[in-house]
């Protein structure tokens, strides 16, 4: 579903069927939820192109295709989230309200909950390499002493397109879902580096570097929008680590370590850039 249907050719020419829809639009959602059997809910209005707050749009977004959903005769939601104590961060609050959202009409919600995702496409990802390439000592704060379990790109995709064959007792629950590798956001910086075939950067750790003069310091040393990067870097200052891997448990795949997926995650965002 695109609201710019013309602006996914790409996806067309990969075999995919496109349907105009905009979740901020309640009357486009039907015709595209027509003959729909699970629906994935993959949508943030966080950072570029939003405006005003993001958590009232998030929660008016999830609230219309919920319901579009549940008249259409949609059977199950998947949906992907985010790992962590949401009280910390407003960018957590939101993902975890946005669940709440998506449950509202009481449609069974499979709720992935991911670790930092390791991918060219990941903005956390994005943000640690640039870091890492523009940078080769850093005064780093504190959150890059918290624990955290990434998790590559191709593994979260492999999670949620199983979960539509999840049995119905096990749909409608939440799934939190890491890596085999639990590390730290500097140990993160430390193997991007190796996969770059560069030395570690030095880090001087500051204590007293806040959120918001981490965003802007983030904003001028990397291509990441300030918008994304301050609620990003909020939800940094908690553990994202798996506590419950008993869902994981539910899929049979064979996760991907670390160092393979931030290989891999290099090579495709240098593809792009190239």
């Amino acid at each position: 579903m695109a609201r710019s249907p013309e602006k996914a050719n790409d996806l067309k020419e990969k075999g995919c069927e496109i349907v105009k829809g905009d979740v901020l639009d309640p009357a486009s959602l039907p015709p595209a939820m027509e003959g729909v059997d699970v629906a994935y809910y993959l949508v943030h209005s966080m950072g570029r192109g939003a405006t005003g707050d993001f958590e009232e749009t998030d929660r008016e977004a999830a609230t219309n295709f919920a319901e579009a959903a549940k008249d259409a005769g949609v059977r199950r939601i998947v949906y992907l989230g985010g790992l962590g104590d949401e009280s910390t961060s407003k960018h957590l609050r939101s993902r975890q309200e946005t669940a709440e959202a998506l449950q509202s009409t009481g449609l069974p919600l499979t709720y992935l909950r991911a670790a930092v995702v390791v991918g060219g496409g990941s903005e956390s990802f994005q943000t640690i390499y640039y870091l890492v390439r523009r940078l080769p000592a850093m005064v780093t704060p504190k959150w890059t002493t918290i624990k955290t379990q990434p998790i590559g790109s191709d593994d979260v995709v492999s999670y949620l397109a199983s979960a539509k064959d999840l049995a119905d007792e096990d749909a409608d629950r939440t799934i939190e879902i890491g890596g085999p590798d639990v590390t730290t956001y500097g140990g993160m910086m430390d193997e991007v580096a190796k996969a770059m075939g560069r030395r570690p950067p030095l880090r001087v750790a500051v204590p007293l570097l806040s959120p918001s003069l981490s965003s802007h310091w983030i904003g001028l040393v990397t291509p990441v929008d300030t918008g994304v990067a301050r609620p990003l870097v909020e939800g940094l200052s908690t553990e994202t680590v798996v506590r419950d891997p008993s869902g994981m448990e539910l899929f049979d795949i064979e996760q991907t370590d670390l160092e393979t997926a931030m290989k891999a995650a290099v090579r495709e965002l240098e593809s792009a850039r190239d």
